[in-house]
């Protein structure tokens, strides 16, 4: 087959659709903690799905599932409307970049993207341009005659990354792929790899701990905690509307306020602060069913507060911890508290750069239209239960 025809053949071919329908994974009989529970997710063909989670929460379990490399205890793994559960990994025809590299050091750096070429009735004139092509993607031009031991670190990593690529596999599979980079490279190959995905259309599962790296490269993302799916959306649904209180922290910065409950119409309603002495209440939208007077938590954005004036109504009293920088905003953290004015937590604020400093006192508020929506995200509230973690991120 000619070149030519071989880019046809590959352009013809439409991109598969990846389900997972209600996979369970524990690694051990009970009582072993399940690493996934009831998962189920769909990735459509040639969309790019983050699955961001913190460290444990079964992100890579994931992976190794879609791969081939565990059985799930129950579900199934679907690609291309096949099910693919019970494929050996080698059936699956799946592009994968590990987290540690997995290289073969007898091989060239060009050996080594070319591995997952051969084999596939590809000219050897076909072969070294996709080498080349891969390379200069992850901007390692002209180093296919290296060897793997003569490089870097993060070269290796993003040799793992061309290898991957190279063949134009049904789906691409990234497991914290770009995480041995320094920060400036990364964001370079993080828009290359990006480009490179759309360019093929390619269906890709990456996993990553990075919130940053999950937004710029996913068309949606999932988060995973402790093995149970949280939310799957855009970023912009993720950040503006969170479904559950772990999303609403774990997903940017968010201070959480304790209190009681209080309905209003719409889905909407107010917590009762229990660290204001006067009784202030902040505005919110409700995440799930409340009842009056219910224990509740109010998940804010620092966008979504201002420093008021002191004696603003529906302020909290405080004094700045912490100054933070960052170019076209500030960040304040302010430690509030009771009656007795004892700091017990602290809560973030977004503010000019010249607000305030360190040991000043201050009072927070709400921003000006921020339970409407207008402009910053709307809090969020949910029930507050005993295993509830404080602060926020």
């Amino acid at each position: 087959m000619d070149d030519a025809g071989e880019g046809r053949e590959r352009g013809a071919a439409a991109p598969a659709t990846l389900r997972l329908e209600g996979i369970d994974k524990r690694f051990g009989p009970p009582p072993a903690p399940p690493v996934l529970s009831g998962l189920s997710l769909e990735i459509a063909g040639g969309e790019v799905l983050a699955l961001l989670g913190p460290s444990g929460s079964g992100k890579t379990t994931v992976l190794r599932t879609v791969a081939g490399f565990e059985a799930p205890d129950r579900g199934r793994v679907v690609l291309g409307g096949e099910d693919v559960t019970r494929l050996p990994p080698e059936r699956r025809n799946f592009g994968m970049v590990f987290q540690h590299y997995a290289l073969f050091p007898h091989l060239t750096v060009g050996g080594n993207v070319a591995f997952g070429l051969e084999g596939r009735g590809l000219t050897k004139g076909t072969i070294a341009r996709r080498v080349e092509e891969a390379l200069a993607l992850v901007d390692l031009p002209g180093m296919a005659g290296r060897r793997v031991g003569e490089i870097s670190g993060g070269q290796q990593q993003r040799v793992a990354l061309a290898r991957a690529l190279a063949p134009e596999p049904r789906i691409l599979l990234l497991d914290e792929p770009l995480s041995n980079l320094d920060p400036t490279l990364r964001e370079r190959t993080r828009r290359e790899l990006k480009r490179a995905i759309e360019r093929v259309s390619i269906t890709t599962l990456l996993v990553t701990h990075e919130q940053e790296e999950a937004f710029h490269l996913g068309d949606r993302v999932a988060v995973l905690y402790r093995g149970v799916l949280q939310q799957v959306g855009t970023p912009e649904e993720l950040y503006q509307r969170p479904a559950t209180r772990f999303v609403a922290t774990f997903v940017g910065h968010a201070s959480v306020l304790a209190g009681t409950f209080v309905p209003a119409a719409d889905g909407r309603g107010a917590v009762r602060l229990h660290l204001a002495p006067d009784g202030a209440a902040w505005e919110g939208i409700a995440a799930e069913p409340l009842a009056p007077g219910e224990p509740a938590e109010i998940v804010v954005r620092p966008e979504s507060l201002r420093l008021a004036p002191a004696g603003s109504p529906d302020a909290l009293r405080g004094r700045v911890v912490e100054r933070r920088y960052g170019g076209p905003f500030t960040a304040y953290h302010v430690a509030v508290g009771g009656a007795d004015g004892e700091a017990t937590t602290e809560i973030e604020v977004l503010a000019g750069a010249d607000a305030a400093a360190p040991g000043d006192a201050v009072s927070v508020a709400p921003a000006a239209g921020v339970a409407a929506g207008a402009g910053s995200p709307s809090p969020r509230i949910f029930r507050r239960t005993a295993d509830a973690e404080g602060g926020g991120r």
